[in-house]
C-alpha cells in the first residue's frame, strides 16, 4: 500500500513557551579571567548585527565558569563575565530593557566519567550564553515525510510519531500535562497493537557550539535528550506498555528538523518493528 509522502503537522504559536524562539550565541574566557576578548567582542558584534532585531524580545545572559576553585568565588566570578558581556552588549546599540537577566550561575561540573580532554571542556565551561528570544514567526506547517500524528494501518518501519505536545521547556526533561494526556493515547494504542515496536527518541535544540547535548537543568548534566527520551519510556512503561517492546535514546541536536528551533525540544516515536 502506498503511505501517504506527508503528513502536515499544525504547532499553534500562541502557547507561551512552546512557541518561543532562541538563538545562543557563546562568549569564552581564559582561567580566572572576566575581560572579553577583543576576538569575542567582533564575534559578539556581529552576531548581533545579523539577527532580525525586529523580532528579539528580551535577551537573557548566563555566566559560567569551570570546576575548578572554589563555589563563592566561581559564583562571583560568573557574575562579572555576564555583567562584561551586558556592558559588550549596549555598546551594539541594543537597549538595556530588552536585558531581562544578567545571572552568574557559578561553575559547570564536569561528568563523573570524562577522563580526557579535561582541559578542552574545561575552557568551554568558562563562558557567558547570550539567550535571544526572538517572537514568534506566523504559525509554521511542517511537512515531512512519514511524520505521523498517531499510529495507522499504512504505518511502516521507520516512521514517526510526533506529538503536538511533546516538545519540552527550555532546559528541561520534564512532562507537562498535556503531554501526559497524549502520551495516555499513545499507550492505549500501543497496548491494543501489539505488534508494534518502538524507539523513544530524545532531542534538544539551541546548545553552545561544540556540544551536541545540552544540560538538564533539573539534574545538572548534559544528558537532556537522554532524559526526555528516559521519561517519555518509563511514562508509557507505568501505563503498562511493555518494556520490551520499547527502547529509548538520547540524540542531542544531531536530528533538527530545519524549521523553528523551539520544535527540536521534543520526543518522537519511531516504528522499529511491526
Amino acid at each position: 500500500m502506498i503511505k501517504p509522502w506527508a503528513i502536515i503537522l499544525f504547532f499553534l504559536v500562541n502557547h507561551t513557551v512552546f512557541a518561543q524562539e532562541e538563538i545562543v550565541q557563546s562568549i569564552y574566557f581564559e582561567t580566572n579571567k572576566s575581560d572579553v576578548e577583543s576576538k569575542y567582542a567582533n564575534e559578539l558584534a556581529g552576531f548581533l548585527q545579523k539577527v532580525d532585531s525586529t523580532r528579539v524580545e528580551s535577551i537573557e545572559i548566563f555566566g559560567y565558569c569551570d570546576d575548578v576553585g572554589k563555589e563563592d568565588y566561581n559564583r562571583k566570578l560568573s557574575t562579572e563575565r555576564a555583567n562584561k558581556v551586558k556592558s559588550e552588549i549596549t555598546k551594539s546599540g541594543i537597549k538595556s530593557k530588552i536585558i531581562v537577566t544578567i545571572e552568574g550561575k557559578g561553575r559547570i561540573l564536569i561528568d563523573d566519567d570524562i577522563e580526557e580532554n579535561l582541559p578542552e571542556v574545561r575552557s568551554k565551561n568558562r563562558r557567558v550564553d547570550v539567550v535571544l528570544n526572538m517572537k514568534p514567526q506566523p504559525e509554521e506547517e511542517i511537512k515531512l515525510p512519514g511524520v505521523y500524528t498517531t499510529f495507522n494501518k499504512e504505518n511502516i518501519v521507520g516512521d514517526r510519531i510526533m506529538l503536538s505536545d511533546m516538545i519540552f521547556e527550555r532546559g528541561s526533561s520534564k512532562l507537562s500535562i498535556k503531554s501526559k494526556n497524549q502520551l495516555d493515547k499513545i499507550a492505549r494504542m500501543l497496548i491494543k497493537n501489539k505488534n508494534i515496536n518502538i524507539e523513544v527518541q530524545g532531542h534538544v535544540c539551541c546548545t553552545p557550539p561544540n556540544h551536541k547535548e545540552a544540560i538538564d537543568k533539573g539534574t545538572k548534566k548534559r544528558k537532556l535528550s537522554h532524559n526526555r527520551a528516559e521519561a517519555v519510556y518509563k511514562y508509557l512503561a507505568l501505563k503498562k506498555v511493555p518494556k520490551a517492546r520499547m527502547t529509548f535514546k538520547g540524540y542531542g541536536n544531531t536530528k533538527p528538523l530545519g524549521k523553528s528551533p523551539e520544535l527540536d525540544r521534543r520526543v518522537e516515536l519511531v516504528i522499529t518493528k511491526l
